[in-house]
């Protein structure tokens, strides 16, 4: 059976898969590597489309009837992760005025900007926003054509040698608020094809992770590719902070802080109430 499995082009969902793409892993399954930006993953589980993808926590919400959570492959900001970038200091009230460039309103770090807004500005706050490719967010402000944008991938660890300056910062917002890791991006398998398919997807997944883990010199080389221009300490401080034990299994209060998020997702408007079903 072949196993389309979406990810982004990343350093490190590239280090994920590593063991799958190499032939580390083995399976009777075939897997394809469909490689996409999140926010594109994200609409195209909607539709269905892939058998096993990555998507924005945000997106999972809207995605859970058709597809289960798998305990791998998941990335969580351990006090750190999206972030408000700007040329200077933006105060609240200047911040609720400007206009943000933001990655796709599917992404999980959209959410986390509308639950800052509404805790930090006030009740019912939402930020101003336009739609840029992830990619293209510090350059646009560079360029002047926006005042802040919300940064995610390895924009958090390149944007001061850009110029840019720090004005929220989303993980850590919500370490101090929740004691929790902030989700961010999670794997998920179409529940259609069957608790045994399902099982096995989740088994290669987590085989795959433990393979860029125990070979990381040459997982490393083979993410280097996908890492836009990101020199190699970079990159393995950038696959460190989102490829980890928990990316190996989110454990249990991974899984309860994917819960509080959507649940206060829910609570201002923005996802639909949901149960969160996850491949053991």
């Amino acid at each position: 059976m072949l196993i389309r499995l979406g990810h982004s082009p990343d350093s490190d969902d590239a280090f994920m898969f590593y063991g799958l793409a190499n032939g580390v892993v083995k399976s009777d399954l075939e897997f394809e590597h469909v490689l996409r930006d999140i926010q594109t993953l994200n609409e195209w589980a909607r539709e269905g489309r892939l058998e096993s993808s990555a998507v924005s926590v945000h997106a999972f919400a809207f995605v859970a009837d058709r597809y289960a959570l798998l305990r791998h492959g998941g990335s969580f900001g351990e006090g750190y992760g999206p972030m408000v970038v700007a040329p200077r200091e933006l105060g609240r009230e200047e911040l609720r005025e400007t206009v943000i460039a933001v990655p796709g309103e599917l992404t999980s770090a959209f959410l986390q900007l509308n639950l800052w807004f509404d805790a930090e500005i006030g009740p019912g706050a939402r930020p101003r926003y336009e739609v840029l490719p992830f990619d293209q967010i510090i350059p646009a402000i560079q360029e002047g054509r926006y005042q802040a944008g919300l940064i995610i991938h390895e924009g958090q660890l390149t944007y001061a040698e850009e110029g840019l300056v720090e004005v929220a910062n989303m993980g850590r917002w919500w370490r101090e608020r929740t004691g929790l890791p902030l989700p961010l991006g999670v794997n998920v398998v179409r529940k259609d094809l069957g608790p045994e398919v399902c099982a096995e997807v989740s088994r290669c997944m987590r085989e795959s992770i433990d393979a860029g883990l125990a070979e990381r010199a040459k997982a490393l080389d083979y993410a280097l590719q996908f890492a836009r221009g990101m020199d190699r300490q970079t990159s393995d401080t950038f696959v460190g902070m989102y490829v980890n034990d928990r990316t190996r299994d989110m454990g249990e209060d991974g899984v309860r802080a994917i819960r509080l998020l959507l649940s206060e997702g829910h609570r201002i408007g923005l996802v639909p109430p949901v149960e969160v079903e996850v491949v053991d």
